[in-house]
């Protein structure tokens, strides 16, 4: 038994309605208003037509546009179809001499009146041939745009794949830096405060284990991201002296939100590597407000140079080009990134809004 899918039942419903209403309307609608009593083999000879134009439909629409009009045969193509228009021709004619047809209509329709042969009338060959012209028509039409369609679903699903792959090297290209920083911290505080060492070191296992499963994914929820981001930050206080001031503003998510996980991170990575310094006094601002599904992230920091052979200067703001990317790749009409900087008060500072519905 074959199991056809919805789509595929609907198509095929199509095609029976579609050529139920043409049969009807171009060959029965016309000979039933000639109020005569027509013989059968006139409509043993229409059915011959109806069948004829759809092997032509079928035969052009699944293997003559394919193979040769899609492949470039363009002048092939047309001298086929002038052939075939000569052909189709040639068979109706042979159907009405083979059926009798002339003498037949003649006496249907002038009973009183003796059979005299005539030549056959141009004006209905000329509408048979376009019942052919139409027929070819229209199976080149639906057989270009589902050539179309198929490339179209091709590409589209390249462009998902290459997206896919894209996005998957992007956030394979996390900072490690920070978690081997945050380790040496946490290996110095083991013989200074064991309790807040376990307590630092519990956060850096969450941390790994997001990294290492919900990076996997591509989306978490809103409420995991902001725990992330937390945890960072908590993280991060073990390595700031008193000469930095944290000005921290983090909503939470109180609906089941999703987001691209590690999103924010970058950002946040940015803010404190360029914003510290452990000779002058600095502040850093991270804010991050939730109004209903969209979502407004804001950093700011004082800009001090990177030292030149530390691990951050020769990364060449790759984690923020990466996020550009990122962003532009998921939220292509939902997002809005500023960044820049003041001069005047030696800021660097980023707006991010993302609308997460």
């Amino acid at each position: 038994m074959i199991n056809l899918s919805p789509k595929r039942s609907v198509s095929i419903l199509v095609h029976i309605l579609g050529w139920s209403m043409l049969s009807t309307v171009l060959l029965l609608l016309s000979p039933l208003s000639w109020r005569v009593d027509i013989p059968v083999e006139f409509w043993i000879r229409q059915v011959f037509m109806a069948l004829l134009l759809i092997g032509i439909f079928y035969i052009n629409m699944l293997w003559f546009v394919p193979k040769v009009l899609l492949k470039g045969k363009q002048l092939v193509y047309l001298v086929t179809i002038i052939l075939g228009s000569i052909l189709f021709l040639g068979l109706l004619i042979y159907a009405d001499n083979f059926l009798h047809i002339p003498e037949l209509m003649h006496k249907a329709f002038n009973p009183d009146e003796p059979y005299v042969q005539r030549p056959r009338r141009v004006s209905s060959d000329i509408f048979n041939v376009m019942l052919y012209l139409l027929t070819i028509g229209i199976s080149t039409s639906v057989a270009s745009v589902q050539k179309w369609q198929k490339d179209e679903a091709l590409r589209r699903e390249l462009d998902q794949q290459r997206i896919n792959t894209e996005l998957s090297y992007l956030k394979a290209q996390i900072n490690p830096h920070f978690f081997f920083n945050t380790l040496n911290n946490i290996y110095a505080l083991t013989n200074l405060d064991v309790k807040k060492a376990q307590e630092a070191l519990l956060k850096l296992s969450r941390m790994m284990r997001y990294v290492l499963y919900e990076n996997q994914k591509n989306e978490t929820l809103l409420s995991r991201e902001v725990s992330f981001i937390n945890d960072y930050i908590e993280l991060m206080k073990m390595r700031l002296t008193e000469k930095v001031t944290l000005n921290i503003s983090i909503d939470e998510p109180k609906d089941d939100l999703v987001i691209a996980p590690m999103l924010l991170l970058p950002f946040m990575e940015n803010t404190f590597k360029h914003g510290v310094s452990s000779q002058q006094q600095s502040e850093i601002m991270i804010k991050l407000e939730i109004m209903g599904t969209t979502v407004f992230f804001e950093t700011r920091n004082h800009i001090f140079p990177v030292h030149v052979d530390s691990p951050e200067a020769k990364e060449n703001g790759i984690g923020l080009v990466n996020t550009q990317r990122r962003l532009s790749l998921l939220y292509p009409d939902k997002h809005r990134l500023k960044f820049g900087k003041d001069e005047a008060k030696q800021e660097y500072w980023v707006n991010l809004t993302i609308n997460l519905e």
